[in-house]
């Protein structure tokens, strides 16, 4: 017989009644029926019920066991009273009586948490403790579809003739939007690696060398801020590159991958087969965000001309200056004054001085607009804004002013309340667009200098042509994919110009010199028969948060940092000894006051 198991706890059935087997696995729950234990014996695999009376002689030893031991159990197998089937567990007709145990693993001390229930502890306990954490059924499904999902990744992508190639974990630093990890040297005193944020300059190298496709399950290392759908550490990315490619080769090739694996995994959930292309000025008007959740049908206007010269002098002397505006958020089904009401404080409550409000409502056999705003802008102004949204009875719409800039994220915001609180949001399915035309380079309003507002790495639409124009009117050949409200691709066709990427960093203030010290293997490598190439990244760990119905990305990690970025299992990060120190010839200054 084996050392530890003859079956997992999941196997066992009726037809193996009268078998003598050994079982190996986790007390889950301990009942006493009076002279007769009942144990709950948990694996990864399943459950199967043992029990153990006082005919048993190891009757003692059981009693004494307690949750989460770890213990192999050799017993026979039995046929449970009809009235005492568990219809819900697959091993739920028989039951295994003990007749020999081993404790493999004993339990010393209280546990921190339990792991039967469903209990709720706090995330710290969760995060110090998180064996045990990972022990419970809904985070072992969770880490179960993770693995479940890279494998069907990885399978879609060599059916697409791509091969997965390995890039470095040490590099040199290379800005990607955030803060780098850096590595002390100690071969170089005084010089730093860096983990990479991507591996976006050594996939581009990969088509330099010939390698038409390429794709990894890339590590990569930001040190940023936390947020719910974010480590602030370190995540998992589908990294791909392709070679003599366009824009929408690229979403061809990737939206059946992407598609594919929501239809697999989607526990029945709708996968939107038609993703629309909208621009990111569209994105920011109708939904004052870049990643959309489109299961909400609600689109913003801007209803400027309906307000100018109107007798709400608020919104009236808002629009006498130039670059503001007056969006609108219709709201289907919103029309009560206690809704409205309720909308306005959340407005306040995110830093505005409210939203202006318009709702219809029955009267007189006919229909009526109410609210300040319809007092104040007068019936012709009031109808033809209803007529624009295309509302009626019932129906209510809330209005922002200003620049687009102060208001457009607590708009966005507010679009997704008002979908979720009136039942427009449809929950079933998962809705995809791809967020195109990024703006290359943004001016900051107080020094009026250029710089990039997204991937310096992108090809402009128009090439150099472009970039001999008004840089602010440059769009790039740059997209996201958004999945209901978050981002989960983001890539771009690649500047693979010597000529046109020294321009580009030009215009945003970085010098020939500059570029070619903090770029060279790249740039180099550009002046030696560099194709056009393009390629994207998608989120492993937010796209499994999508799949797992879940809302927050920890929920999906194996051992993932706390908000502080605390490994608080591990000590991480740790105070180095001084002898660390001395070999890399660093000095810890003190924290400042």
């Amino acid at each position: 017989m084996h050392r530890y198991r003859t079956h997992r706890c999941d196997a066992l059935r009726l037809s193996d009644a009268g078998n003598d087997v050994r079982l190996a696995g986790w007390v889950h729950r301990i009942r006493d029926h009076g002279g007769v234990l009942f144990i709950d014996l948990r694996d990864h695999y399943g459950i199967t019920q043992v029990l153990c009376d006082s005919d048993s002689p190891v009757f003692k030893e059981v009693e004494r066991l307690r949750a989460e031991a770890c213990i192999r159990i050799d017993g026979t197998v039995k046929a449970r009273d009809e009235a005492l089937k568990n219809p819900k567990l697959p091993t739920g007709e028989i039951e295994v009586y003990v007749r020999d145990m081993e404790v493999l693993g004993p339990v010393r001390g209280e546990l921190p948490l339990q792991v039967f229930g469903d209990q709720e502890y706090p995330e710290e306990t969760r995060l110090r403790y998180r064996y045990l954490d990972l022990r419970r059924q809904a985070m072992q499904d969770n880490m179960v579809l993770r693995s479940d999902v890279v494998a069907s990744i990885r399978r879609r992508m060599w059916e697409q003739d791509f091969r997965e190639y390995q890039t470095p974990i040490i590099t040199a630093s290379s800005p990607e939007g955030a803060r780098d990890f850096l590595v002390p040297s100690r071969l170089h005193p005084g010089k730093f690696y860096a983990l990479p944020q991507a591996p976006q300059q050594f996939k581009q190298l990969l088509m330099v060398s010939g390698f038409d496709r390429y794709f990894q399950i890339a590590p990569c290392f930001r040190d940023e801020d936390p947020r719910a759908d974010r480590s602030p550490t370190d995540f998992y990315q589908l990294d791909l590159e392709m070679s003599f490619v366009e824009q929408q080769d690229v979403f061809d090739t990737v939206e059946p991958v992407i598609a594919g694996v929501f239809e697999e995994f989607g526990k029945g959930r709708t996968v939107d087969r038609d993703w629309p292309q909208i621009s990111y000025a569209d994105a920011a008007l109708w939904y004052g965000t870049d990643k959309p959740d489109l299961r909400n049908p609600i689109k913003m206007q801007d209803v400027s001309e309906h307000f100018r010269g109107s007798g709400f002098a608020i919104f009236a002397k808002l629009l006498e200056q130039p670059g503001n505006e007056v969006r609108a958020i219709p709201a289907p089904t919103g029309g009560s004054r206690k809704f409205c009401d309720r909308m306005n404080a959340f407005a306040q409550k995110e830093g505005l001085p409210g939203m202006g409000y318009i709702f219809w409502r029955e009267a007189d056999g006919g229909m009526e607009a109410a609210g300040p705003l319809a007092k104040n802008i007068g019936p012709e102004r009031t109808e033809a804004i209803r007529e624009q949204l295309g509302l009626g009875v019932g129906d209510a719409a809330f209005f922002l002013g200003g620049k687009a800039a102060t208001f457009e994220k607590v708009a966005g915001r507010a679009r997704t309340v008002i979908g979720e609180e009136l039942g427009l949001t449809d929950k079933g399915r998962f809705a995809f667009a791809w967020i195109v035309d990024f703006p290359i380079y943004e001016k900051d309003e107080e020094t009026g200098e250029i710089d990039f507002e997204h991937n310096p790495f992108s090809m402009p639409q128009g090439g150099m042509e472009a970039l001999e124009g008004d840089p602010l009117k440059v769009k790039g050949f740059q997209y996201d994919l958004a999945c209901n409200g978050y981002e989960l691709v983001s890539g771009a066709i690649r500047n693979h110009r010597p000529d046109i990427m020294l321009k580009a960093f030009e215009i945003a203030g970085y010098g020939e010199e500059e570029v070619k010290n903090r770029f060279g293997g790249l740039y180099t490598a550009f002046n030696y028969g560099a194709p056009p190439h393009g390629g994207c990244a998608l989120g492993i760990d937010r796209t499994v948060m999508l799949l797992a119905d879940e809302d927050n990305i920890r929920q999906v990690m194996l051992f993932p940092m706390n908000q502080r970025a605390e490994d608080l299992m591990m000590g991480a990060p740790s105070a180095p000894t001084n002898d660390q120190l001395r070999e890399l010839r660093l000095r810890v200054l003190p924290p400042e006051e």
